[in-house]
């Protein structure tokens, strides 16, 4: 396979069809992906609340359980949202480092018909259409 644009005159195209291409131009930058850096806060939270439970000496009135419990609800809260905030940050460092290139829109019309397609013999009907008994009868 080639990384070169399809020729538009090897593109099959439907009958009747307008392609108009206009020349244009847009900015390209990469983008962090904002899902992945906020489960990343909340699994390096997580940990630490981890390290919390043990490394102090156990509490009398709370075990280790309840503790850890509370730490991880508020440890992983915590860590989406530095995580979120750490992305946005990236966001907006790599937004200066965007670029101008030229690029091509293809628009292609394809004129409507009159008619619907015809049903194929024993198809399903289209969701949201009924069938009378007058579709049935020929």
């Amino acid at each position: 396979m080639s990384d070169s644009p399809a020729d538009p005159d090897q593109t099959p195209q439907p009958a009747g069809a307008e392609e108009t291409v206009t020349p244009a131009e847009v900015r390209v930058r990469r983008s962090p992906r904002y899902f992945r850096f906020m489960i990343a806060g909340a699994v390096v939270f997580a940990i630490v609340a981890l390290i919390l439970t043990y490394a102090f000496p156990e509490n009398p009135t709370y075990d280790r359980g309840s503790v850890f419990g509370f730490l991880l609800a508020i440890g992983v809260a915590v860590g989406v949202t530095v995580g979120a905030v750490v992305a946005l940050l990236v966001d907006r460092s790599t937004s200066r480092r965007a670029r101008t290139v030229q690029a091509d829109r293809i628009d292609v019309r394809i004129p409507e018909t009159s008619e619907p397609p015809a049903r194929q013999e024993g198809s399903q009907p289209e969701p949201g259409t009924s069938t009378t008994p007058s579709d049935t009868q020929s």
